[in-house]
């Protein structure tokens, strides 16, 4: 059985557990999340391209966002990639959280150019 951040459609949901949004601010783009996913595998499961997913586990730090607006659970994140000054600055990986209620981030690092890259387009346009 695949990971739970590779699922195509939303988890199941604990009754009352209606999914959260997840609004990339440097694109728009929003996306459903429930509170018993992270914010990385809502993104991933949206089908959008240039999503780089990593180690998926808090170790790698590709994914490591901005949370400008919103509640969220984290679970423990490697120091080499979030210090303790980002995490009260909430930047965080996008992997180690969970939404509470819903989401306003800004891409940082790694993954700030694969997103950026595509910006607009869901899928890549082939040029002739």
């Amino acid at each position: 059985m695949p990971a739970p951040c590779c699922l195509p459609t939303l988890p199941a949901t604990a009754a009352g557990d209606a999914p959260h949004h997840v609004t990339v601010e440097d694109t728009g783009e929003t996306f459903p999340c429930t509170s018993q996913e992270t914010a990385l595998s809502a993104l991933a499961r949206s089908g959008r391209r240039g999503i780089p997913l990593g180690c998926r586990g808090g170790g790698c730090g590709v994914c490591k966002v901005a949370v400008i607006e919103g509640d969220y659970v984290k679970r423990v994140m490697s120091r080499g990639h979030v210090s303790e000054e980002d995490e009260q600055a909430h930047r965080v990986l996008a992997c180690c959280i969970q939404p509470g209620s819903d989401l306003r981030l800004r891409v940082l690092g790694r993954m700030r150019k694969a997103v950026m890259q595509n910006a607009g387009s869901p899928s890549p346009v082939n040029p002739r």
